[in-house]
Formats: C-alpha cells, structure tokens, sequence
C-alpha cells in the first residue's frame, strides 16, 4: 500500500517498499523523481519477480542464471546497517536528527564539549560517515537506533516497534495502540514504561521490603524484545516488530527468522544477521550480554513458575509467546515437555541435571507431584526431548541431561 509523506509545502513524498517518489515544481513544472533504495539481502522486485539491467533493456533475473549468481554474492556483502539513511547532510542537519545525547548518556560517556568531539565517536561506530565533499551521511544503523523522529528516515520508517493490548485472548477488540516514533535507544525505555503500564501488578512483602511485581517478568519481556529488534530482517518489507497484549499471554513478533535451530537457543552462540547493530545495543546496555539472553528469559520464566516461552517460526516471522501464570494441571502437555526440556538446558549449562526434585520445584509442585512429574519426563525421554545422564544409574539417584549432550 503506498503511504503518503508531505514534507513541505511544496514537497510530497510517497513511499511503497523500497520506492521513493519525489514531487515538486520547477519553473512552474512537475517534476517527479523515482529513487530506488540500494537493494539490501535481496534485489528489488516488482510484483515479485526480481528484474536486472542488460545493456538498455530490463530483464527478468531468471533469465541470466550467472549474473544472479554474481547479484547474490554481492548481495550477501551487503550490509543494511551501513547503507545511507540520509545522505549530503550538513553537520547541523546530522544534530538536528540525531539524538547524541542518548548515545553518550547510555554508554555512560562524559557528553563532550562541542560538536566535533561527539562526531568523533559517532564517526567511529559509523553512526555517521563523513564524505568526500566534506558532508555526511547518516547510516541506517544510526537512525533505526538514535533518530529523534523516525519518520525522517525512509528507509527504516517502517521498523518501527508497535505495541497493541486487546480486551481478551482474541484480536476482535483492541483497547490500546503505541506506535514507535523514535529510535530503538532513544525510545527503548520509555517503550518498556508503557508496556509495564499495561500489564495486571499487585504489590507484595518480601523480608520486609514491599515491591510490585507484574504478571510477567519485565526482565523477560525487556530480553524478548531486545531480541526481536536485534535479530529481524531488515530486507523484509511491511513488516516491523510487534508487541500484542492479550489476557493470558504476550506475543512479540519480528520479521525474519533465526539463523540460530530454536532448539539450541540456550546453549549455542549467538549469530546475528545485525552484528553492528547487535555489538551496539549491547553496548548500550538495551539486552543482556553476548549469549546470555535466553539463558535470562527461560531462568526468569522458571523462577515465576511460568511455562517455558513458546517460539513459533512463519515463512517471514519468528514469534515468542509469553504465558501467564498457570496451575500445572492446565498447561497443555507438549508446553509442559518444552518447559522440561529448557529446564533440562538450564541444568546442563551449570554442570547440573534435571531430577524429580528440580522439575517439580521448577512448576512449583509438591513433594506429593513426584509420580506426575515422573510420569513427565518418563514421556520426555520416550519423545527425544531429554535422556539419562548415566542410565544405570538407579531410579532414586536419575539426573536428565538435552537429549543433545
């Protein structure tokens, strides 16, 4: 669908996918001008189907099997988060859109003095290039984190996160919408405050100490989320990350899907399609550290006694459903099997195995559960999902490690 921009009087923009339109008037003239975005991951299509320039004529790119070959390995070298979000600017147009202060004040840098100090960092991260002629170019990787405003950016307009809260499990009635107008940093934390505004708290005493806890632990979401903006696919178009509120449940959704098998999420290193844009909102303190992420989301999980988040792959999305607390009998099985077999992950990474006692502990459960949670992982492990650390081992004494170890 095209989307109309006025910027202007005199201007208008319209912007479908990676297309740009430019109309305006010269000498009492229209004048329009079609700008094609450098292709990033994958060429520019037209209904689908990807064309390429021979000689003075466009062809259909199937048609020329070893110029594709070419076009993909360029393609693959092609780096989103250093393509230009803005070019020939001067360096107070770059202040004008960029919020420097943020990038200083979440690194916990001294703000330096004058501009020239601060384009010296950004310069660096290649939040900004400088060009030949003495102008500069904000990248995508400076405006998707630190634009004030992310509409002046067309490229990365459309990645902007959206938070939605319906009434109930369904989608039939929403009650709240917010949509994204700044960069991931600049906006991140004001982002959590709405979104912990919307879930159900309820004050409690611990030693004394009275705090609020929410339905679901912020310390998950803010991980989650952090994760989808992170690992989407840039090159995926209509599509940004999507945060959705239900009654019993929260569902966060990015573009693209894991270069990661969702099975080894825990234990595996991390891999980003994004490693500039990954390396800086570590940095920037927006997500755990270097492969620590899932580790933290399932472990919080298992410390409210929730089931293990769920994660579902599309065609172009990948989902993380979070559950609300419910009571062991109403979990469904294949989610209790999940929660075993992250359960089973969590131990082995601390050099310890799942038992009896843990899983029970890890549901909340009852020494009088013990014949349900054996039943339990006695399926687990007829379904590959975990198996005996030492088999011979007897019943009383058993320890369950990934069915990978």
């Amino acid at each position: 669908m095209v989307k109309k921009l006025k910027a202007g009087s005199k201007m208008l923009f319209l912007k479908m996918q990676t297309l740009i339109f430019f109309d305006t008037e010269i000498n009492g003239k229209k004048i329009v001008v079609l700008i094609i975005q450098k292709a990033s991951g994958q060429p520019v299509t037209f209904k689908k189907e990807p064309f390429i320039r021979i000689g003075s004529y466009t062809k259909p790119l199937r048609d020329y099997p070893a110029m594709e070959v070419r076009l993909w390995d360029k393609l693959r070298l092609t780096n989103f988060e250093k393509l230009a979000a803005k070019t020939d600017l001067q360096k107070v147009e770059v202040f004008k859109l960029l919020d420097f202060a943020c990038y200083f004040d979440l690194q916990n840098i001294t703000l330096p003095s004058n501009q020239e100090g601060m384009l010296h960092y950004v310069l660096e991260d290649e939040i900004v290039i400088k060009q030949d002629n003495g102008l500069f170019t904000i990248t995508n990787l400076g405006a998707i984190l630190f634009a004030k405003k992310i509409s002046d950016f067309p490229t990365v307009a459309r990645k902007a996160i959206r938070i939605v809260q319906y009434e109930d499990d369904t989608k039939l009635k929403m009650l709240k919408e917010y949509n994204g107008t700044k960069g991931y940093a600049v906006g991140f934390e004001g982002l959590l405050d709405f979104l912990g505004g919307l879930l159900p708290s309820q004050e409690v005493i611990t030693e004394t100490v009275r705090k609020t806890v929410t339905k679901y632990p912020m310390i998950a979401l803010r991980e989650i989320i952090a994760n989808a903006l992170i690992h989407q696919d840039f090159t995926v178009s209509g599509s940004s990350p999507l945060v959705e509120i239900f009654r019993s449940r929260i569902e966060v959704t990015n573009p693209g899907t894991p270069l990661v098998d969702i099975n080894r999420f825990i234990d595996n290193p991390p891999k980003s399609r994004n490693e500039a844009l990954s390396s800086l909102m570590r940095r920037l303190k927006m997500c755990e550290e270097l492969g620590s992420g899932w580790d933290r989301i399932a472990l919080e999980c298992e410390l409210n006694h929730l089931p293990a988040p769920k994660i579902m792959l599309y065609e172009e999305n990948t989902k993380v459903i979070l559950f609300a607390k419910l009571a062991f009998a109403n979990i469904p099985h294949e989610e209790k099997l999940w929660s075993c077999y992250l359960h089973a992950c969590i131990k082995y990474l601390t050099h310890e195995g799942l038992t009896n006692s843990s899983l029970r502990q890890r549901f909340g459960l009852e020494d009088t559960a013990s014949a349900q949670i054996s039943r339990l992982i006695k399926d687990a492990v007829s379904k590959g999902f975990i198996k005996p650390f030492d088999a011979e081992t007897s019943q009383r004494y058993m320890k369950y490690v990934p069915s990978w170890a």
